[in-house]
């Protein structure tokens, strides 16, 4: 679908939901300036010949011309495998905090980031347990949560390739976790047996 310029949209898009190209100015926020379009992509690449402030927005015209914002199909999308990720939390989380604790809203920070990066939680119970992945640990007596690697069972737990390559390959990986976390401006202390804990902000 192509976009149609600021002079160009019309009403026949009122109530058309697509990508739109969005700028905060005199006029007030979210002025659109062209749209609809049929995916992000085409709205960024269309926002190199507009005005360079324009932002990609997804929601549907008014008939005001002002712009109802939505989750895109994406963020939908990103939202569902996220929850699918928490999912594969222990079921300490339940019996170790609440919801209203401060660890709940970082294990959630942390597991955003994580995925983000195409690293997956650790599923303990489920039928891809031996496959491994990130695991995080509510540790109240520390004030944070303990983030570990956890290896595939051909590493960790047969040790295919021998104990000290299994060694190394978890220090890597534990690295790697803090290396994103860090990243993302979540920061934690390194832990003498390996990984590291992450507190919530002070506030």
């Amino acid at each position: 679908m192509s976009g149609l310029s600021s002079g160009e949209v019309l009403l026949g898009s009122v109530n058309c939901q697509g990508w739109w190209l969005v700028v905060d100015g005199d006029e007030g926020p979210g002025r659109i300036v062209a749209g609809p379009f049929g995916d992000r992509a085409d709205a960024v690449w269309a926002a190199g010949d507009l005005e360079p402030d324009a932002q990609p927005v997804y929601g549907y015209r008014r008939a005001d011309g002002g712009l109802n914002r939505r989750p895109s199909p994406q963020e939908w999308s990103w939202l569902e495998h996220l929850a699918e990720q928490l999912d594969r939390l222990p079921d300490d989380w339940d019996t170790v905090i609440s919801d209203d604790d401060p660890l709940t809203s970082l294990v959630v920070e942390v597991t955003a980031a994580l995925a983000e990066a195409g690293l997956p939680m650790h599923d303990a119970t489920g039928e891809g347990r031996e496959h491994g992945g990130a695991c995080l640990t509510p540790e109240p007596s520390l004030g944070g949560i303990v983030v570990t690697w956890r290896q595939h069972d051909r590493m960790s737990v047969d040790q295919l390739h021998g104990a000290a390559v299994a060694a190394a390959v978890q220090q890597a990986m534990n690295r790697a976790l803090a290396e994103v976390l860090a990243a993302r401006g979540i920061s934690g202390d390194a832990l003498t047996g390996g990984g590291l804990v992450v507190r919530p902000a002070r506030r």
